[in-house]
């Protein structure tokens, strides 16, 4: 990281395309792609575009294996384990499709899985006999211990495949993923973790995450152009692991059925190194340092406004946090859903409201681009829209 890397805060605004006067509080469901790496994805299509024939068929894939070599060092991982893919639930949706599952096998997911992916693994139950079943995670949680007890409590008897979260998107809850994973290989599971947000939010090294399967988003945390994810698969599994779309590729190895899914924009992938030269020009331990300290600080600021608490403690906090509002907010999630949209027509804010453990709960993403000045104007938007109870 060069020594005159800029102080990061609203100021860095300008890098992105967002749109002014608005505050920008929910970097963890979509992203913010800076222009930089728009550029680079539009010299891409450009480029395809000069000569569609001859890019798609001798360009499009090894362009593609050298974004997955770019990107494999900040995963802890080989590049022939790494495949591109448009997003996580697609890889999902990949891994529930390639495993035989038989009548009565259970598949484990647990009450914070991502819609997406519980919605994915209800198909692969029903389609094969098998059964769903789900564990609690507690929340609000004081430790990682918790949900570590919580799970192993739910592997007897022992699923077929355990889904994980590293990141829960519903609480923000950081899980304490690797003993969890060895847990579920102990009670002799399959093991797939949903790292949707993980990647670019906290340290990965996933040989020693030790799953056999982990999919993880780049247009989240690491700056990508949406539509550009990975799907990590062990040695042992390459050769039965097939994307959810059978192509020209099916039977030529792991990366040839991934990299060849049909004709695509693979604009978002190609341009995946311009994201990470964006990340390396500012630091990825300083980035993911920066917006861990925001997001404890953003929590506890807004929990004091409004005279509530947050929902995890630090050791399970990555970039977002979340905070509990007065119960006279509601509980439910039509709540919740009208209290987000009024915050964003009215007042311009982004961020997210979830029901969870009995209350609404708000959640604050914090990116290179936001300021603690900003959760004060959130918490007056906030307690403007206090209802009369």
């Amino acid at each position: 990281m060069p020594d005159e890397a800029p102080a990061f805060g609203p100021d860095l605004l300008p890098l992105f395309q967002m749109e002014a006067g608005a505050l920008h509080l929910n970097h963890g469901s979509y992203g913010a792609v800076p222009r930089e790496v728009t550029a680079a994805q539009r010299a891409w299509q450009d480029r395809i575009e000069a000569e569609p024939s001859r890019f798609m068929e001798f360009e499009s894939r090894p362009a593609l294996r050298a974004a997955a070599k770019r990107l494999a060092p900040y995963l802890g991982a080989e590049t022939d384990n790494v495949a591109l893919v448009e997003n996580a639930t697609q890889a999902v949706n990949g891994v529930l499709r390639s495993i035989r599952f038989q009548p009565g096998d259970r598949i484990l997911i647990n009450d914070q899985t991502y819609g997406a992916v519980r919605n994915a693994a209800r198909f692969a139950a029903s389609m094969a006999g098998a059964e769903i079943a789900e564990w609690h995670i507690p929340f609000p949680i004081g430790a990682p211990e918790e949900a570590l007890e919580a799970l192993q409590a739910a592997l007897d008897p022992p699923p077929r495949l355990v889904i994980l979260d590293h990141v829960t998107s519903q609480t923000a809850l950081a899980l304490p993923i690797a003993r969890m994973v060895q847990a579920a290989k102990s009670a002799g599971a399959l093991v797939l973790v949903d790292g949707a947000h993980a990647p670019g939010m906290v340290g990965l090294d996933l040989m020693q995450v030790g799953a056999d399967w982990y999919t993880g988003n780049c247009h989240k945390w690491m700056f990508a152009a949406r539509g550009c994810a990975f799907l990590w698969t062990a040695d042992a599994h390459l050769r039965e692991t097939h994307p959810s779309v059978i192509s020209h590729g099916y039977g030529e190895g792991y990366a040839a059925e991934f990299d060849y899914v049909g004709t695509r924009d693979g604009s978002a992938q190609f341009s995946l190194p311009a994201a990470l030269d964006f990340m390396d020009r500012f630091g990825v331990e300083r980035i993911m340092a920066h917006n861990h300290a925001l997001a404890m600080d953003a929590g506890n600021r807004l929990a004091a406004a409004l005279g509530t608490y947050v929902g995890a403690p630090e050791e399970m906090t990555g970039s977002m946090a979340v905070v509990r509002l007065p119960a006279a907010y509601g509980v439910d999630r039509d709540a919740g859903t009208e209290l987000r949209h009024r915050l964003l027509h009215e007042d311009r804010i982004q961020t997210r409201v979830h029901p969870a453990g009995g209350g609404l709960w708000v959640r604050i993403s914090s990116q290179i681009y936001n300021g603690i000045e900003e959760i004060d104007a959130l918490a007056d938007a906030i307690l403007a829209k206090r209802p009369n109870r």
